[in-house]
Protein backbone atom coordinates (compact mmCIF):
# COMPACT_ATOMS: atom_id res chain seq x y z
CA UNK A 1 0.00 0.00 0.00
CA UNK A 2 1.38 3.41 -0.98
CA UNK A 3 2.02 6.06 1.63
CA UNK A 4 -0.94 8.34 2.05
CA UNK A 5 -0.23 11.99 1.28
CA UNK A 6 -1.02 14.34 4.12
CA UNK A 7 -1.23 18.11 4.14
CA UNK A 8 0.98 19.59 6.83
CA UNK A 9 -0.30 22.81 8.39
CA UNK A 10 3.14 24.39 7.93
CA UNK A 11 2.72 24.16 4.15
CA UNK A 12 -0.42 26.29 4.01
CA UNK A 13 0.21 29.88 2.94
CA UNK A 14 -0.21 32.66 5.49
CA UNK A 15 -2.30 35.52 4.11
CA UNK A 16 0.15 38.00 5.64
CA UNK A 17 3.18 36.61 3.83
CA UNK A 18 3.20 38.34 0.50
CA UNK A 19 3.78 41.48 -1.52
CA UNK A 20 1.87 43.52 -4.06
CA UNK A 21 3.16 46.11 -6.51
CA UNK A 22 1.25 48.31 -8.92
CA UNK A 23 3.05 49.29 -12.12
CA UNK A 24 1.50 52.56 -13.24
CA UNK A 25 2.90 54.45 -16.23
CA UNK A 26 6.16 52.50 -15.85
CA UNK A 27 6.54 53.34 -12.14
CA UNK A 28 6.42 50.59 -9.48
CA UNK A 29 4.34 51.44 -6.40
CA UNK A 30 4.66 49.09 -3.43
CA UNK A 31 1.15 48.44 -2.17
CA UNK A 32 2.03 47.97 1.51
CA UNK A 33 -1.38 49.41 2.43
CA UNK A 34 -3.30 46.43 1.00
CA UNK A 35 -5.30 44.53 3.60
CA UNK A 36 -6.99 42.14 1.17
CA UNK A 37 -6.77 41.70 -2.59
CA UNK A 38 -8.66 39.24 -4.75
CA UNK A 39 -8.79 38.92 -8.54
CA UNK A 40 -10.95 36.26 -10.15
CA UNK A 41 -11.92 35.06 -13.60
CA UNK A 42 -15.43 34.01 -14.40
CA UNK A 43 -16.33 32.12 -17.56
CA UNK A 44 -19.12 33.52 -19.68
CA UNK A 45 -21.25 30.66 -20.98
CA UNK A 46 -23.95 30.24 -23.60
CA UNK A 47 -26.87 27.96 -22.86
CA UNK A 48 -27.33 25.34 -25.57
CA UNK A 49 -30.52 23.33 -26.06
CA UNK A 50 -30.44 20.29 -28.32
CA UNK A 51 -33.07 17.98 -29.74
CA UNK A 52 -33.37 14.76 -27.83
CA UNK A 53 -32.04 16.27 -24.58
CA UNK A 54 -34.23 17.71 -21.87
CA UNK A 55 -31.34 19.34 -20.06
CA UNK A 56 -29.62 22.55 -20.98
CA UNK A 57 -25.96 22.30 -21.86
CA UNK A 58 -23.38 25.03 -21.41
CA UNK A 59 -20.58 26.15 -23.69
CA UNK A 60 -17.85 28.57 -22.67
CA UNK A 61 -17.83 31.66 -24.89
CA UNK A 62 -15.44 33.96 -23.07
CA UNK A 63 -14.38 35.23 -19.67
CA UNK A 64 -14.38 38.33 -17.51
CA UNK A 65 -11.76 39.37 -14.97
CA UNK A 66 -12.96 41.21 -11.88
CA UNK A 67 -11.40 42.00 -8.55
CA UNK A 68 -11.47 44.00 -5.39
CA UNK A 69 -9.04 45.20 -2.80
CA UNK A 70 -9.52 46.45 0.69
CA UNK A 71 -6.85 48.96 1.54
CA UNK A 72 -6.06 51.14 4.51
CA UNK A 73 -7.19 54.68 3.73
CA UNK A 74 -3.71 56.20 3.52
CA UNK A 75 -2.89 56.72 -0.15
CA UNK A 76 -4.20 59.34 -2.56
CA UNK A 77 -2.97 57.41 -5.61
CA UNK A 78 -6.30 55.88 -6.65
CA UNK A 79 -8.24 59.09 -5.94
CA UNK A 80 -5.81 60.95 -8.20
CA UNK A 81 -6.33 58.39 -10.96
CA UNK A 82 -10.11 58.67 -10.69
CA UNK A 83 -9.98 62.46 -10.51
CA UNK A 84 -7.86 62.56 -13.68
CA UNK A 85 -10.54 60.54 -15.45
CA UNK A 86 -13.28 62.81 -14.09
CA UNK A 87 -11.51 66.00 -15.21
CA UNK A 88 -9.81 65.02 -18.48
CA UNK A 89 -11.43 61.74 -19.53
CA UNK A 90 -7.98 60.09 -19.51
CA UNK A 91 -8.36 56.64 -17.97
CA UNK A 92 -5.48 54.73 -16.40
CA UNK A 93 -4.74 51.04 -16.91
CA UNK A 94 -2.03 49.40 -14.83
CA UNK A 95 -0.68 46.01 -13.70
CA UNK A 96 -0.66 44.58 -10.18
CA UNK A 97 1.97 41.97 -9.29
CA UNK A 98 0.99 39.75 -6.35
CA UNK A 99 3.54 37.41 -4.75
CA UNK A 100 2.58 34.84 -2.11
CA UNK A 101 5.63 33.57 -0.27
CA UNK A 102 5.47 32.01 3.18
CA UNK A 103 9.00 31.07 4.35
CA UNK A 104 7.64 28.32 6.62
CA UNK A 105 5.99 26.50 3.70
CA UNK A 106 7.78 24.05 1.43
CA UNK A 107 5.65 25.03 -1.59
CA UNK A 108 7.76 28.09 -2.39
CA UNK A 109 6.20 31.15 -3.94
CA UNK A 110 3.66 32.10 -6.54
CA UNK A 111 3.75 35.36 -8.49
CA UNK A 112 0.81 36.46 -10.63
CA UNK A 113 0.65 39.68 -12.65
CA UNK A 114 -2.88 41.02 -13.09
CA UNK A 115 -2.83 42.86 -16.44
CA UNK A 116 -4.58 46.06 -17.49
CA UNK A 117 -6.34 46.75 -14.21
CA UNK A 118 -8.99 49.46 -14.52
CA UNK A 119 -10.72 50.92 -11.47
CA UNK A 120 -14.53 50.74 -11.17
CA UNK A 121 -15.10 52.84 -8.08
CA UNK A 122 -13.02 54.76 -5.56
CA UNK A 123 -13.99 56.47 -2.31
CA UNK A 124 -13.03 60.11 -2.84
CA UNK A 125 -13.31 61.21 0.82
CA UNK A 126 -14.02 59.40 4.08
CA UNK A 127 -14.69 60.04 7.76
CA UNK A 128 -15.87 57.53 10.36
CA UNK A 129 -15.84 58.45 14.06
CA UNK A 130 -16.53 54.82 15.00
CA UNK A 131 -13.50 53.42 13.21
CA UNK A 132 -10.03 52.90 14.67
CA UNK A 133 -8.58 52.72 11.15
CA UNK A 134 -10.14 53.95 7.94
CA UNK A 135 -10.34 51.42 5.12
CA UNK A 136 -11.68 51.56 1.60
CA UNK A 137 -12.93 48.95 -0.84
CA UNK A 138 -11.88 49.40 -4.47
CA UNK A 139 -13.36 47.27 -7.25
CA UNK A 140 -11.71 46.77 -10.62
CA UNK A 141 -11.68 44.83 -13.85
CA UNK A 142 -8.71 43.35 -15.72
CA UNK A 143 -8.15 41.65 -19.05
CA UNK A 144 -5.27 39.22 -18.54
CA UNK A 145 -2.86 37.55 -16.17
CA UNK A 146 0.66 36.21 -16.32
CA UNK A 147 1.84 33.50 -13.93
CA UNK A 148 5.54 34.16 -13.27
CA UNK A 149 6.28 31.77 -10.39
CA UNK A 150 4.35 28.63 -9.50
CA UNK A 151 3.89 26.85 -6.19
CA UNK A 152 5.69 23.49 -5.92
CA UNK A 153 4.12 20.35 -4.53
CA UNK A 154 4.62 20.23 -0.74
CA UNK A 155 7.47 18.15 0.61
CA UNK A 156 6.40 14.90 2.18
CA UNK A 157 8.91 15.02 5.03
Amino acid sequence: MADQKVLHARDTISGQEGRAYATINGNAEEMFYVKKLEAKVEKEKAEIKALGRRGTQSKAKGWKGTGSMTIYYMTTLFRQMMNEYMVSGKDTYFDITVTNEDPSSSVGMQTVIIKNVNLDSVIMASLDTGSDTLEEEISFTFDGIEIKDKFRAPSMN
